[in-house]
């Protein structure tokens, strides 16, 4: 007669019973910041993806004769047919004569995607680093030492060197955004994998023999989903944050290329006339900010367990 599963503790070790996902989701809906903060990050994304079908003309047309019109006003200009049209310009023109509601439309597109971009690097980079600085103890002095000295460094000072020893452009930004925020996820990740290295039913893996790459993948990577997931959306916002500083010091992306921190930094030097140049992408990018942090706070409250028994 064979012993019960329970009298095994080598195999009640290795079997650690995982959430039900059902669960999850269900705390994930009943929150209300995980909702709200979803369904305008989606938004945005949304109006990102459709930007050439809503938008009004050309983000980057000059039209001096319509600089510096209010919301709502119209011009009018001559199609090359010879017939003229009449546009309404939802959110006024900057001092260019250019609509400011397509270039923040189109604003979106770059912006949101330099914080997803920015995000997933971050998170790959500092998650493979931090498993191997926590799991292999001869390699975390010497990673930690590294990691120590890039976070003494100012983020926004460290990003903004990184940008002027090269040349301006959406990659370049990325690169200066990203290694500022992975030695933060590079600690994080360790800190779980020393967590999770003292387990019983990791020591039981390696007792077994279990190879450290399988044992890394199954046992310790499970494990770090959820702090990774609530750190990503943090730094999501952050890097659209670092990003419309950049754009707004006019070091970061070129003029040319609408973002939020480029429409913002042309319209500073008229904002008291025309403050409509600053208001409105500075209203898509803090309602972004504060939805993407929104969705990182409600994800951190259901599904950090610590969180959710203070709850």
């Amino acid at each position: 007669m064979t012993a019960p599963a329970a009298s095994n503790p080598l195999a009640a070790t290795l079997d650690v019973p995982a959430p039900s996902k059902p669960n999850v989701w269900r705390k994930l809906k009943k929150n209300p910041s995980v909702v709200i903060g979803a369904a305008i990050v989606l938004l945005m994304i949304f109006i990102g993806l459709i930007a050439p079908l809503i938008a009004t003309s050309d983000p980057s047309a000059i039209n001096p004769a319509a600089r510096n019109r209010m919301p709502m006003a119209e011009s009018s200009y001559r199609l090359d047919d010879g017939t003229r049209k009449t546009m309404v310009h939802y959110m006024g023109t900057d001092t260019l004569g250019r609509d400011v509601y397509s270039r923040v439309i189109y604003g979106a597109q770059v912006s949101i995607f330099i914080g997803v971009a920015v995000s997933i690097i971050s998170v790959t980079i500092g998650l493979i680093i931090g498993m191997l600085a926590g799991y292999f103890r001869w390699l975390d002095n010497i990673i930690m030492r590294i990691m120590d000295g890039l976070m003494a460094i100012p983020a926004i000072l460290l990003a903004i060197a990184l940008v002027s020893l090269s040349r301006a452009g959406i990659m370049t930004v990325i690169i200066a955004i990203v290694v500022p925020e992975v030695p933060r996820v590079v600690r994080l990740v360790r800190s779980v994998v020393l967590s999770v290295r003292e387990e019983p039913y990791v020591e039981a893996a390696i007792t077994v023999g279990t190879p450290t790459l399988q044992l890394l993948v199954r046992h310790i990577l499970p494990n770090t989903i959820a702090p990774l997931l609530v750190q990503g959306t943090f730094i999501c916002a952050s890097a659209i944050l670092v990003e419309a500083i950049l754009s707004f010091l006019g070091i970061g992306i070129p003029p040319q290329i609408p973002t939020w921190g480029n429409i913002m930094a042309e319209g500073r030097q008229v904002f008291r006339l025309f403050p409509h140049n600053i208001l409105y992408p500075g209203i898509f990018l803090a309602v972004t900010v504060l939805a993407v942090n929104m969705l990182g706070d409600g994800l951190r409250d259901t599904l950090d367990p610590k969180m959710e028994k203070r709850g």
